[in-house]
């Protein structure tokens, strides 16, 4: 089946004008793209790799001098874009609308990641309480994607969890230190943050 090639817009940041590329390729076969790619019109793209140059032409660069993209307004961290939501809602709620943009709440797999993002909750105008993709199931951790819940790879907040068997859900809290600040909780409303893998053009 031959690939099908999809148009998007793409502005690129700190670049000149005669360096922009205004229309990026993002290639796919037979289906269609994901959700992600569908929801958003701008996006935000800076070098995949470091030292990596620019592209200048409408023809998909080398792996190599790739752009990682994420939609305008979410943060990217390495191989992944965050989205810090300014509403609070429920859990279940949270998870549905990561899910209606193409995302999930977020899955933390390492220190760096927990560290970027401890210190993103913490900037002016964010809520008190972020919800991740950690929740208490039949008294077990699970993350939303069904990546293994490591014990060793966990971030609570000093005598957490506290009670999973009516705090089943789990946030980072702004005002914790950086490192250590999950807090298991209700699953009543609280803020979100949901992640996607960045788009590579």
């Amino acid at each position: 089946m031959a690939s099908e090639i999809t148009y998007a817009e793409v502005k690129f940041q700190n670049t000149s004008p005669a360096a922009v590329v205004k229309v990026a390729p993002f290639s796919h076969s037979g289906d269609q793209p994901p959700a992600f790619k569908q929801k958003f019109k701008e996006w935000s793209c800076d070098s995949a790799v470091p030292g990596g140059k620019a592209f200048t032409s409408a023809v998909s660069p080398p792996a190599e001098e790739g752009w990682a993209c994420c939609p305008k307004g979410w943060k990217r961290f390495q191989g992944s874009c965050y989205y810090l939501s300014g509403d609070a809602t429920s859990w279940a709620n949270s998870e549905q609308n990561c899910t209606g943009m193409g995302s999930h709440l977020v899955v933390i797999t390492s220190k760096a990641e927990q560290d970027f993002l401890s210190k993103e909750v913490k900037k002016p105008l964010r809520g008190e309480n972020h919800y991740i993709g950690l929740i208490a199931q039949m008294g077990q951790w699970h993350w939303v994607d069904q990546t293994p819940f490591n014990v060793t790879a966990a971030f609570w907040r000093e005598g957490e969890p506290s009670n999973p068997d009516d705090e089943k859900c789990v946030v980072i809290h702004r005002t914790s230190g950086l490192l250590n600040n999950w807090n298991d909780v209700q699953c009543n409303s609280h803020h979100r943050i949901c992640e996607a893998a960045a788009i590579i053009v």
